[in-house]
């Protein structure tokens, strides 16, 4: 019998050393990070000027290009002066791609002496914002030339004056 007591003392003893303590859980301490990158500016540093021109008898078009080439349509006879494409500078995050979102729908250039509109259709840019306009800031920075088209009714619709309106280009990080 003592024999039998000690065999299972032993046992015991062997099992109870060999018993390992199992966990149903784990924990660790994790990390996180975060970067803050450069804010994104855009200036304006010329406005979109479609310069001079009478529309005569039936009016037309104007179309200014991104690289300042314009040309009209229909009866409308070209001035003299100063016309030139909007340009852009944006700063930003180097090597950071920026989408740039041109107007979808006209704009309207009102004359602020008789109320009469001339529409802006058309928007396009120098880099090409057409397709997905994803752009990258190339050391921080791009240059962005924007033209677009005037539409001009006759004499009677747009008579002579200044005709001004305010439009939006959205700017935004990928």
């Amino acid at each position: 019998m003592k024999k039998i007591i000690l065999i299972f003392s032993f046992v015991a003893l062997i099992i109870g050393i060999s018993v390992q303590k199992v966990q149903a859980q784990a924990s660790i301490n994790a990390h996180a990070t975060a970067e803050v990158i450069q804010a994104l500016t855009a200036t304006e540093s010329a406005t979109l000027n479609f310069g001079r021109f009478s529309p005569e008898t039936a009016g037309g078009e104007v179309k200014l290009s991104p690289d300042g080439v314009r040309s009209s349509s229909g009866t409308v006879a070209m001035g003299g002066g100063i016309y030139n494409p909007a340009i852009f500078y944006l700063t930003g995050q180097p090597e950071f791609s920026v989408t740039i979102t041109l107007p979808a729908v006209a704009v309207l250039l009102t004359n602020s002496a008789n109320g009469k509109t001339m529409e802006v259709t058309n928007w396009e840019s120098y880099p090409s914002a057409s397709g997905s306009g994803v752009k990258m800031l190339s050391n921080g920075l791009l240059t962005l030339s924007i033209g677009a088209t005037l539409k001009v009714g006759n004499m009677n619709d747009n008579p002579v004056g200044v005709y001004a309106g305010t439009y939006a280009i959205t700017f935004s990080y990928n």
